[in-house]
């Protein structure tokens, strides 16, 4: 590998499950020893895939990376829904699902596509008031929350075991597949909660692409030792 870690590069790293990517940023910071290190969009903790890491000059990049289109792969758990949208909180409102059928669960996913308008959870890293925002959820506050503009371009389901369902999307940017969750739930009339989640792309760039952190980490360190 020939990288200017300086000069600026723009590496695909495989987030483990935990991770927040703060963390991530972070080791591959200590790394390289560059001050610049950046995320060009937030993968929470209990997702995976793909994170695209900046370096040196090609942070002044973020943004525009940020803006593109995203593509998700995951499951929702219906019949159940949690505060947090996802695993983070324990289930609740546990509803009968076994009347829903396929073809039900493939016509709301249909009637998501497009663009609308979509409230963010309150477990996020939103902040206000500059507070994030899943620190005033986990002491139990709330707040009203604005509504944001997203779009919904392809919403595939991939798999129906009930009570899991598998699906494949591709959203724009500020998208929370964990909205998407609890929308899908609330459409089907059995609540949902997102109980998996991998991006696989993101723009043109794609997670078969991308690095395992310990290997890149091991790389980086390689090319260090051959430059010192």
């Amino acid at each position: 590998m020939n990288w200017d870690f300086e000069a600026g590069e723009v590496i695909l790293i495989d987030k483990p499950l935990e991770w927040t990517s703060f963390d991530i940023v972070k080791k591959i910071r200590n790394c390289i020893k560059v001050k610049k290190v950046g995320h060009a969009g937030t993968l929470d903790p209990l997702a995976t895939g793909l994170l695209v890491i900046c370096t040196g000059k090609k942070t002044k990049t973020i943004d525009a990376l940020q803006g593109q289109n995203k593509e998700y792969i995951g499951t929702f758990r219906i019949g159940a829904t949690t505060p947090s949208y996802d695993l983070e909180t324990p289930e609740e409102n546990f509803q009968d699902y076994n009347h829903i059928s396929r073809n039900q669960i493939l016509d709301v996913a249909q009637s998501m596509i497009g663009a609308q308008e979509q409230i963010p959870p309150m477990y996020s890293a939103i902040q206000v008031d500059g507070v994030r925002l899943y620190k005033l959820a986990r002491k139990g506050e709330e707040l009203q929350i604005k509504a944001r503009n997203i779009e919904i371009f392809d919403f595939e389901i991939t798999d129906t075991q009930s009570p899991v369902i598998s699906f494949r999307l591709t959203c724009s940017k500020g998208t929370y597949v964990r909205s998407i969750a609890r929308d899908f739930g609330i459409k089907l009339g059995v609540g949902a909660y997102l109980s998996s989640l991998r991006r696989t792309k993101v723009g043109t760039m794609d997670i078969a692409d991308a690095w395992l952190l310990d290997d890149f980490i091991a790389q980086a360190k390689n090319l260090r030792k051959e430059l010192n």
